[in-house]
């Protein structure tokens, strides 16, 4: 723009610390911070994906006994993979439904699962709709943990929100807290 423009013209210039406008981010969402600095407190970021991959590793490691438990008592395949989906679905929606937003791996993590719309909580249909999607397909034994995987996955390719099958079908994000 040269200095002969008058003020008010030339490409509109966002505010400092917003996205531009259809970007396709929530206003209530604050860019990410550059490499190596820590957000402002109190903003909410974008969970990166290394730390929802490792909020998801706490929480198969705190699932790995009732999920043994489940191998132990179950009389068939079949009963095994009906148990483990209960237990999936159970844990994830019991966790975000009475942990606002978090499971024992988001807690560490500093993650939280927040509605798309509005960055407060989702509803209570939208989380058992997450929980459901992210634990449900295990009901398919082989099928249910490539669809598991993809899905999990998903996140690494969906923008700009990197969103998970999961978090789409509730219409949720996953945030990283300062």
């Amino acid at each position: 723009m040269s200095s002969n423009t008058p003020p008010g013209y030339g490409p509109p210039q966002e505010p400092y610390g917003q996205y531009p406008q259809g970007a396709g981010f929530p206003g209530w969402l604050a860019p990410p911070p550059p490499p190596g600095v820590q957000p402002a407190p109190g903003t909410r970021v974008l969970a990166a994906p290394v730390d929802r991959f490792l909020a998801r590793l706490i929480d198969l490691a705190v699932l790995l006994i009732p999920l043994i438990v489940v191998n132990l008592i179950s009389p068939s395949i079949f009963v095994y993979y009906l148990l483990a989906a209960v237990v999936l679905v159970g844990y994830e929606g019991g966790m975000l439904l009475t942990q606002h937003g978090q499971t024992v791996g988001k807690k560490a993590m500093k993650l939280r699962v927040v509605s798309a719309a509005h960055g407060g909580r989702p509803t209570d249909n939208e989380l058992w709709t997450r929980a459901g999607v992210y634990g449900g397909p295990g009901l398919v034994p082989v099928v249910g943990g490539l669809f598991s995987l993809v899905n999990c996955l998903s996140l690494l390719w969906d923008k700009p929100l990197q969103q998970c099958f999961h978090d789409k079908a509730a219409k949720t994000l996953v945030v990283k807290e300062a």
